[in-house]
């Protein structure tokens, strides 16, 4: 979920309606393999019910994904194919959103554009920071701070939180025809 609260609380309510007006919706079944280590990946996923599973090539489990998660956001960034597989682990559904629309659309809403790679980045900056708490800890250097830094939430993100909780509710009503856009 923690995904979820970078991005969503970065868009403004505008770009979450294109995000749902431009994206499909998907219905995973369990084992359903969502991404494929090595293939190209030429969507953007938001999980928005469900738990899926990343793998590694010995296809042990190395994280589970769940509702507000984001789905292929590394090869949206660099363009190289996964090195891992994600697969449905319960019935899922996805926000599926085609990388090519969505560049196209960074074009023309610069705004947008400057609002998901600040979140992307915010986001990957937290991740490397947990990675490196991990690393710490492994080593057994000031394990008391690696485990404070490891779960902690980036200040700017607090002030966001109930805006992208919100966001998320939105989302997933809009796609569920509960709510129009």
């Amino acid at each position: 979920m923690r995904k979820a609260l970078y991005i969503l609380g970065d868009l403004r309510d505008a770009d979450i309606r294109w995000l749902a007006s431009h994206g499909v919706q998907r219905t995973l079944e369990p084992g359903t393999e969502l991404i494929r280590a090595g293939e190209p990946v030429s969507e953007l996923y938001f999980v928005t019910a469900g738990t899926l599973q990343v793998g590694d090539s010995d296809d042990r489990v190395i994280a589970e994904l769940s509702m507000g998660d984001i789905i292929g956001e590394m090869s949206f960034v660099e363009k190289r194919p996964p090195s891992v597989s994600v697969v449905a682990h319960s019935d899922c559904r996805v926000l599926a959103v085609d990388q090519r629309l969505l560049l196209a659309e960074f074009k023309r809403n610069e705004g947008l554009a400057a609002r998901f790679y600040r979140a992307l980045a915010v986001f990957l900056s937290d991740r490397l920071r947990s990675a490196t708490a991990v690393d710490a800890r492994t080593a057994g250097q000031n394990k008391q701070q690696a485990f404070e830094n490891e779960n902690e939430l980036d200040e700017g993100i607090l002030d966001e939180i109930h805006m992208a909780g919100d966001r998320l509710n939105r989302l997933i009503d809009v796609l569920e025809g509960r709510a129009g856009i």
